[in-house]
């Protein structure tokens, strides 16, 4: 930890933050949220030998793969430690990115609050280690050296965060505008590296792109400003502690004001892009906010920023506190949000009741949890059934009209039908019958070939033919909607 001198009271410091985020994992180790799940049952596609967008249809950045096979793609305590650890990681480059534009109290204050708004909030947000979450350390480490003078590796980090998601893109601006005297040797690096990282992961991922390029076109908000405002007051309203102190930060003078607020306008521009404003999508301003705030409280006196903080950070401590705890003990309205968690899981016990060695599994509908659960290798280039309907699965359990690329949709439903799963399990027809696997023409042939072997409440449960007697289907009400996922 160059910079940081090793006392006693540093290691007590850094030992509570991290005591503070496995706690807080660790009370979810036996749940899976499926943004967590889907970069799961990619990475344990990729160890069983398949290569992401050449073998799998995956929608998002490699890195929401990868980094689950760090720990082998494995699930419970392992993937909450491994959690607490990257947020670690983040708060301990919110410190140096903080330290490099202020000072060194001002780079405990902000790993402090990065430690505490990755503990108290949304648990999809702060949990799941997909894009959203995995692109904080890019930007933590681009503004730590912008901050330091250092241009070039600025850029390089930015472009390269891209493996992450591709809302690192909102980084370049700030790149290149921070030091607008080094733009040439700040566009090589970023230049060099995007290519990279496009011949590494991205060169031959063309329906990936144009599947996210309509799905960025079109949001299932009737009111995308209305809501996004109000979605925008409440996250604000949780986090008052940050943005009083970016009030405070941006109500005096600074050297370096105006590149950190171009820094939050485009985080800001961020969060709104695709007009959708999931909780997750909010942790695009968490960087630049816990940096500027820490510099805000530290120009209050002390009494008046004890007032503050005490007052600010108390309601979401208990509203996510109480939360996380009442998931630990596995309290029915904690788990109303997990009900389809719930659902796969049942499904997942019905399916390895039935499965013999060798038996693969295709999943109908977006249920992530389900192919992790199940724990059986799959055996069509499909995680989910989105590019097989159109309907992406932030509206698939409302809608049932094609929201875009419907020849793409039929494309793909044409290579399922030269793939052979010993399961099919139809996680979406349950909860909106008119996206049900069995009602599409071109896939009844192939589907006869499977005979309904189980049933929960959200889940019908196919079996190749042949391969075990028929059993007596369960009588399972349907799940109630549990709003729009992903």
């Amino acid at each position: 930890m160059n910079g940081f001198r090793v006392k006693p009271r540093a290691w007590v410091f850094w030992l509570v933050c991290f005591a503070l985020l496995a706690a807080v994992r660790l009370c979810h180790s036996d749940v899976l949220w499926a943004d967590e799940a889907y970069g799961l049952a990619g990475a344990r596609r990729v160890l069983e030998g398949a290569a992401l967008y050449r073998d799998l249809w995956f929608d998002k950045p490699p890195l929401y793969a990868w980094i689950y096979l760090l720990w082998g793609a494995r699930t419970g305590w392992v993937l909450r430690i491994a959690g607490a650890l990257f947020a670690w990681l983040c708060c301990w480059l919110a410190a140096r990115a903080a330290r490099a534009c202020f000072g060194p109290r001002e780079g405990y204050l902000a790993a402090a609050a990065m430690a505490f708004f990755l503990s108290f909030d949304h648990p999809v947000a702060i949990l799941s280690l997909a894009p959203d979450l995995l692109l904080i350390p890019f930007t933590l480490t681009s503004v730590w050296a912008l901050a330091a003078g250092k241009s070039w590796q600025a850029g390089a980090v930015a472009a390269t965060g891209l493996l992450a998601n591709t809302k690192a893109l909102v980084l370049l601006p700030l790149v290149l505008l921070w030091k607008p005297e080094a733009w040439k040797r700040t566009l090589s690096a970023i230049a060099l590296t995007a290519s990279a990282v496009w011949i590494l992961a991205w060169g031959w991922q063309e329906p990936v792109w144009a599947w996210g390029l309509a799905y960025a076109r079109d949001t299932f908000l009737e009111d995308p400003i209305r809501e996004g405002v109000r979605r925008t007051l409440n996250w604000a309203g949780f986090h008052a502690a940050l943005v009083a102190g970016a009030v405070v930060f941006f109500s005096r003078p600074h050297g370096l004001r105006w590149r950190l607020g171009l820094w939050l306008v485009l985080s800001l521009g961020a969060v709104c892009a695709g007009a959708r404003f999931f909780p997750r999508y909010y942790l695009a301003l968490l960087p630049v906010l816990t940096v500027v705030a820490a510099r805000g409280f530290r120009l209050l006196a002390r009494k008046w920023a004890a007032i503050v903080l005490l007052f600010t950070l108390s309601v979401p401590a208990i509203r996510f506190g109480v939360r996380h705890v009442a998931t630990w003990s596995r309290e029915r309205a904690a788990m109303r949000d997990l009900a389809l968690f719930e659902d796969c899981r049942a499904a997942a016990d019905k399916i390895r009741a039935l499965a013999r060695p060798g038996d693969t599994l295709f999943v109908w509908g977006y249920r992530p949890e389900l192919n992790v659960l199940a724990g059986l290798p799959g055996a069509t280039p499909f995680l989910d059934s989105q590019p097989l309907t159109g309907v992406p699965a932030d509206r698939h359990l409302r809608q049932s009209v094609v929201a875009f690329l419907p020849e793409l949709a039929r494309v793909n439903r044409r290579k399922l039908q030269s793939t052979s799963p010993t399961f099919v399990a139809d996680g979406l027809g349950r909860l909106n019958p008119e996206l049900a696997i069995t009602q599409y023409p071109d896939l009844r042939g192939w589907l006869a070939r499977y005979e309904l072997v189980a049933e929960t409440a959200g889940t019908r449960i196919y079996r190749l033919s042949g391969i075990s007697a028929r059993l007596g289907t369960v009588d399972a009400a349907p799940l109630r909607d549990p709003g729009p996922q992903r």
